[in-house]
């Protein structure tokens, strides 16, 4: 079941880069709703799943790894430019020059690899998996857009196509080896109680940040971002009934 989700996560992510060609201005498309939807959700599987299986194989180095997690993922950001939060922070020199376009996907490379680690893990929860795999895609659909958009104003189509392709990629692959290793080379037990913890303090700072970012430049929350939160934390709490 994994490699079907893992087709679905690539069409989707490939979609989305692919809609940026049809979407005439990406900040009149309701981003700022479904970046608070998704980062809602997303910090909702990451209590209600991740960290309880995390340190269900807790060592003393699990608060550490979280931390660790936490702080790779603001280092990460430096690379993208805080495009995984829907968006793109660039410095003033670059307002009017060129795109550091090389930074930002291998950013976007690493953050990717990163949210199909826990994909491929085995959870004791049954819902947390296909859970995991709905909130890394309602992530991954305005992260598309945006590398779509500068993909295809930036590069040859041809070549566009390519690197979107391949940037689709990364993460079911991620998943796949994770998966792979996990039943045949790496004990289930390490990797939940290392990889876990980093993952999730990783997606921690993504669905903050989201937040605060997300919405006004004040930070203010209005009827529609209120809405798409409690809709992401309604639909997190759902796959614990469903359990």
């Amino acid at each position: 079941m994994i490699y079907v989700y893992n087709l679905l996560l690539f069409l989707l992510t490939f979609g989305g880069g692919w809609a940026a060609t049809r979407i005439k201005r990406i900040e009149n498309w309701p981003m700022n709703n479904l970046l608070a939807f998704s980062g809602s959700f997303l910090l909702s599987i990451t209590f209600l799943h991740l960290l309880p299986e995390s340190f269900s194989y807790s060592n003393k180095l699990s608060g550490i790894y979280l931390l660790l997690g936490f702080f790779l993922q603001l280092i990460i950001q430096k690379f993208t430019h805080g495009m995984e939060h829907g968006h793109v922070h660039l410095p003033q020199a670059h307002q009017h020059h060129h795109v550091p376009i090389g930074s930002i996907l291998i950013g976007m490379s690493l953050h990717s690899f990163m949210e199909g680690i826990p994909l491929g893990l085995a959870f004791h929860q049954w819902a947390a998996q296909p859970s995991l795999y709905v909130a890394i895609a309602a992530h991954k659909l305005p992260e598309a857009i945006l590398i779509g958009s500068l993909l295809f104003a930036t590069q040859q189509k041809t070549k566009a196509i390519l690197m979107l392709i391949a940037f689709s990629l990364i993460t079911p692959i991620s998943s796949s080896i994770v998966h792979i290793w996990g039943q045949h080379y790496i004990q289930t037990t390490f990797l939940m109680a290392t990889l876990l913890p980093v993952v999730a303090g990783s997606f921690i700072h993504i669905a903050t940040t989201i937040f605060f970012e997300s919405g006004t430049k004040q930070h203010a929350l209005n009827k529609h971002k209120i809405g798409a939160m409690l809709a992401g934390l309604a639909l997190g709490l759902i796959t614990l009934i469903i359990e």
